[in-house]
C-alpha cells in the first residue's frame, strides 16, 4: 500500500469497517487486493511458527474454497433444522492445513443478515487469525442487502482464541432457546443419564452435563464478555446458552462441532418434553417431580427446574466412606499390582494406553527430579517395548506401595480394573446401608456425587458392579483428582461451582479422612467424618460430626 493510500485509508476502508466494526481490518479487502502483487507460498514463517499466508494465492486456494463450499451446504442443512432461519444463526469453520498449527489457519465467516439457505461459497468472508479481513464478498444487486460480516464474530473469536476451536456453530433452534426460559433464574442447564450426552466432549452416560447460561442482549456484539466470562469459568464446556436466544457450540473440527449441536438440541428437546410431563430431566432416574421440589412463589407452582430449585447434595468419599478400605487395599491394588504388566502388554499400541503411557513418563520424569524413592528412569521407545514396559511396571508398583493419589496412576489403575470388570473377575463392594441410602436420597431429590482419589472411570465401574447390583442410577456424577487433590480447599471450591449450588454450604462431604474434612469445611462445606470398620484413627478433639453408617444422615 502507497504512502499516499495510507494516507486517504479512512476513505477506502469506511465501507468494510460499517460491515464489521468488531474485527481489525490489517489487510485491505478483495477488490483492493487483486491489484497488489501478492505471490506468497501458501504458508510463511512468523516467527519460526508456520502461519497461513494472506496471499491472494492462498485466498483464492483449493482448501479455502472447499471451506467455503462446506459451510454453504452446512447452511442449508441447519436451516431444514430451523437452526439459521429468518437470516439467523451462523458457521463459521478454520481452513484445515496440517502444516499449518491450528490457532494459524485461516478463518471463513458466514455473513449476517442473508438467507441462510440460498447462500452460495462466495458469500463467506476470510478472516485472518488476527481478526483481519482478507476477502469480503462482492455486493449483490436489490433486493439484496449489502454484504455484512456476521455479528457473532466477535464471539466466535473468542472460541477460538480461549478454546483453540476448529469451528463455532451459533444455532437459533426454538429448543435452545426454550430450555433457558423454563427457569428464568437458571445460570445453567444440568442433565444427566442421557445416552446423547455420550456426543459432547468429554461426557459419558454417567456424566452431569452442564451447559452456562448468560443474558441476552440487543446486540450480539455485547455478549462477547459474557460469553467469554463463561467460557473460562466452565472448562469443560463445548458449549454457552443465551437466553431467549439460542446457543453458541465450538468443536475440534466441524464435524465435532456438528456432531456436538446436534446432540445438544436433541437433549434441550428432551429436556423440555421430560418437564411437560412432569419428569426431572437433571436426576437419573428422570422420575416424577418429587413433591418436595415443588413450591409456590408469585401464585406458581415451581418444580426444581423452575425458579427456586433445591440444590442440596451430598458429596461422597469412597474407601472408608462407602467401600471397606479393606477392599481397595487387598482386591483392587493386588490386582492392579499383579496385572499391569499383562494389561501393558496387551493394549500397548492403543491409543488409550500410550496415553497412559505417555502420563507416566511425565509423572516420573518429576518424581526423578524430585528425588522420589522408588522411581527409576523409563527408556524411550527406541529401547523397544519390553524394556519400556518393565520400567513402567517398576515404576508403577512403587507408586501403588506408597498408595500414591497422583492422576497418571489412577488413571492407568481404572483402565486395568475396566478389564477385570468385564471379565467378572472383580465385583464392587459398598457397605450394606450405602444402597438404601442413596435411593432414599434419589427419592427425595437429593443430588449425589462421589469425589475419590481414583479416576472417574473406577468410580463408574465400581458403582456400576457392585454386590448390590448397578448403582450409577442413583449418583449424578463423578469427581477425581482432576479437580484438584482432596486435602487441598481449592479442589472443594471447584467441587461447589460444579454441581451449581448457591453457597457451599449447601454441599454436605462425607469422608474417613481428617484432612480432607478440614478442606472441604475450609472452603464452607458442610462435613461429616465416616467412621468404619478398618478406618484409620482420628485426632482427638476433631471438632466434626461423626457417623457409622448412612442411615444416620
Amino acid at each position: 500500500v502507497t504512502s499516499a493510500t495510507c494516507s486517504n485509508q479512512n476513505s477506502i476502508f469506511t465501507p468494510l469497517i460499517k460491515q464489521c466494526p468488531s474485527l481489525r481490518l490489517r489487510s485491505p479487502p478483495k477488490r483492493v487486493t487483486r491489484t497488489m502483487a501478492a505471490a506468497a507460498a501458501s504458508a510463511v514463517a512468523v516467527n519460526g511458527v508456520k502461519a497461513a499466508s494472506t496471499s491472494q494465492a492462498y485466498v483464492e486456494s483449493t482448501p479455502v474454497k472447499e471451506t467455503k463450499a462446506l459451510i454453504s451446504d452446512l447452511c442449508r442443512q441447519f436451516y431444514t433444522l430451523g437452526w439459521v432461519s429468518g437470516t439467523g444463526g451462523s458457521i463459521t469453520i478454520k481452513v484445515h492445513d496440517d502444516s499449518i498449527p491450528k490457532p494459524n489457519q485461516l478463518i471463513l465467516m458466514s455473513p449476517s443478515g442473508v438467507q441462510k439457505e440460498r447462500m452460495v461459497p462466495e458469500d463467506m468472508y476470510v478472516i485472518s487469525p488476527s481478526g483481519s479481513v482478507l476477502y469480503s464478498p462482492s455486493p449483490k444487486p436489490y433486493p439484496h442487502k449489502p454484504p455484512k460480516c456476521s455479528d457473532c464474530a466477535p464471539l466466535f473469536m473468542k472460541a477460538y482464541e480461549m478454546r483453540n476451536a476448529g469451528a463455532v456453530i451459533h444455532s437459533h433452534g426454538m429448543e435452545s432457546c426454550l430450555v433457558t426460559m423454563i427457569n428464568p433464574l437458571s445460570k445453567e442447564f444440568r442433565i444427566t443419564h442421557m445416552e446423547m450426552i455420550k456426543g459432547i466432549q468429554g461426557h459419558g452416560y454417567y456424566d452431569e452435563l452442564v451447559v452456562p447460561i448468560i443474558e441476552n442482549t440487543a446486540q450480539e456484539r455485547e455478549l462477547t464478555d459474557s460469553l467469554a466470562a463463561a467460557i473460562e469459568a466452565y472448562p469443560k464446556a463445548t458449549a454457552v446458552l443465551v437466553r431467549n436466544h439460542g446457543i453458541y457450540i465450538w468443536g475440534d473440527s466441524w464435524i465435532s462441532a456438528k456432531t456436538q449441536a446436534e446432540c445438544y438440541h436433541y437433549l434441550f428437546d428432551a429436556a423440555i418434553k421430560l418437564h411437560q410431563l412432569g419428569l426431572d430431566w437433571s436426576t437419573p432416574t428422570h422420575g416424577p417431580i418429587s413433591n418436595k421440589k415443588l413450591s409456590a412463589k408469585a401464585g406458581s407452582l415451581i418444580s426444581n427446574n423452575a425458579i427456586e430449585p433445591s440444590r442440596r447434595c451430598i458429596v461422597l468419599d469412597i474407601e472408608g466412606t462407602t467401600t471397606p478400605i479393606s477392599f481397595v487395599t487387598d482386591v483392587l491394588f493386588p490386582y492392579a499390582r499383579d496385572n499391569v504388566g499383562r494389561h501393558l502388554d496387551a493394549t500397548y499400541d492403543s491409543p488409550e494406553t500410550q496415553d497412559d503411557i505417555k502420563l507416566l513418563r511425565s509423572q516420573v520424569e518429576a518424581d526423578l527430579e524430585q528425588g522420589i524413592v522408588g522411581a527409576v528412569p523409563i527408556p524411550s521407545e527406541d529401547a523397544g517395548k519390553t524394556e519400556v514396559i518393565a520400567a513402567l511396571v517398576a515404576n508403577v508398583n512403587a507408586m501403588i506401595k506408597a498408595d500414591r493419589k497422583i492422576t497418571a496412576l489412577k488413571q492407568l489403575q481404572g483402565h486395568i480394573w475396566q478389564t477385570g470388570f468385564q471379565n467378572n473377575e472383580l465385583e464392587g463392594v459398598v457397605f450394606d446401608d450405602v444402597p438404601e441410602a442413596l435411593e432414599k436420597w434419589h427419592a427425595l431429590g437429593i443430588k449425589v456425587y462421589i469425589y475419590s482419589s481414583g479416576s472417574r472411570l473406577a468410580q463408574r465401574l465400581l458403582f456400576g458392579n457392585t454386590n448390590y447390583g448397578d448403582l450409577r442410577k442413583y449418583l449424578c456424577g463423578f469427581f477425581d483428582t482432576t479437580v484438584g487433590n482432596k486435602k487441598e480447599t481449592r479442589s472443594y471450591f471447584e467441587i461447589a461451582e460444579a454441581v451449581g449450588v448457591d453457597k457451599p454450604a449447601d454441599i454436605l462431604f462425607v469422608t474417613d479422612v481428617f484432612q480432607e474434612a478440614v478442606a472441604a469445611k475450609t472452603a464452607g462445606l458442610e462435613v461429616t467424618i465416616s467412621v468404619r470398620p478398618g478406618n484409620g484413627p482420628l485426632p482427638e478433639n476433631h471438632g466434626f460430626k461423626t457417623i457409622t453408617s448412612f442411615s444416620e444422615i
